[in-house]
């Protein structure tokens, strides 16, 4: 069973940095991509980045571009999102996310990925 778990989610100032953490359960060969994704009061649920399991590359929305970097660590299963220069708009709760499914595009919208998280609260006061 795959189960991606998050973690590091806080308040913080506006300007600050966080690192959230996604470590995910189960077979690794399974995954085509692991996702972030998040969700402010009174929006959708957005894309933020990805990591394609395999090769390592990676994709972001253009409003975070520059500022969060997603990598990932095999040995551990662990998916990392470093956001730097948090502003007020990037408050939201983060899921993390595995897509175990093919799609011929590049994983850039929530309904790509079939397994998630719990999420973790992200706040950034002004």
């Amino acid at each position: 069973q795959v189960q991606p778990v998050e973690s590091g989610g806080a308040l913080v100032q506006a300007g600050n940095s966080l690192r959230l953490s996604c470590v995910v359960s189960g077979r690794t060969f399974d995954f085509y991509a692991i996702g972030w994704s998040r969700h402010a009061p009174g929006k959708e649920r957005e894309f933020v980045a990805n990591i394609r399991w395999d090769s390592g590359s990676t994709m972001y929305v253009a409003s975070v571009k520059g500022r969060f970097t997603i990598s990932r660590d095999y040995a551990k299963n662990t998916v990392y999102l470093q956001m730097n220069r948090l502003k007020p708009e990037d408050t939201a709760v983060y899921y993390c996310a595995a897509g175990t499914l093919y799609y011929s595009g590049t994983y850039t919208v929530p309904n790509n990925y079939n397994y998630w998280g719990q999420g973790t609260q992200v706040t950034v006061s002004s």
